[in-house]
């Protein structure tokens, strides 16, 4: 088996975990056949994309709300 090397980048590895979860589960729900693999692994990872971003247009994180440079912080806008 040839090794890999892979770099990702946080966001794609929370998206990869993501994926493989989801995989693990279309897997154990269906029957799985390696000729179905890879339309599996996309649809994992299309689900897993859709996911996120449904989660970026409905939560903020801290650095997306909170002030900086200010001895306090508070909601912007």
């Amino acid at each position: 088996m040839k090794e890999e090397y892979v770099h990702l980048q946080y966001s794609e590895s929370v998206i990869a975990q993501m994926s493989a979860t989801i995989f693990s589960a279309i897997v154990q729900k269906q029957e799985f056949s390696s000729a179905m693999e890879d339309e599996l692994v996309e649809k994992s990872v299309a689900i897993a994309i859709k996911l996120a971003n449904c989660t970026e247009k409905f939560v903020k994180s801290d650095e997306e709300w909170v002030k900086k440079n200010s001895d306090s912080s508070f909601l912007v806008g």
